[in-house]
């Protein structure tokens, strides 16, 4: 038993590494900058990009749908769009899954 104590008074005894009590905050903030700067700034800018899109969109726009499909704007309203992928077919999507729109006489460059 009395040989279990002296271990541990000798164990105390060892001063820390020099900078030890810094090591873990300063890697704890390099980690958030290094997330910051490749996930939440990049995210965000894409986001705004897709924002300033959707505000942008005007009747007569061929638009890339998130779904793949593509068509003409024929209707605008506040929180959805309408468009003509065919004669005579009008669907109605949300304007958030608008995804890009597409230069002037794509899809009847394409054949649809």
């Amino acid at each position: 038993m009395y040989m279990f104590i002296s271990q541990a008074h000798a164990q105390a005894g060892t001063p820390p590494p020099a900078g030890g009590e810094w090591f873990l905050p300063v890697m704890m903030i390099g980690l958030l900058v290094f997330m910051y700067f490749t996930t939440i700034r990049p995210q965000r800018k894409r986001q705004k990009e897709h924002a300033e899109l959707v505000s942008s969109l005007g009747k007569g726009d061929e638009v890339l749908m998130s779904s793949g499909m593509m068509g003409k704007i024929v209707g605008l309203s506040e929180l959805y769009v309408v468009v003509n992928v065919s004669d005579k077919v009008d669907l109605k999507f949300q304007r958030t899954h608008v995804t890009a729109t597409l230069p002037k006489g794509t899809i009847k460059n394409l054949g649809a």
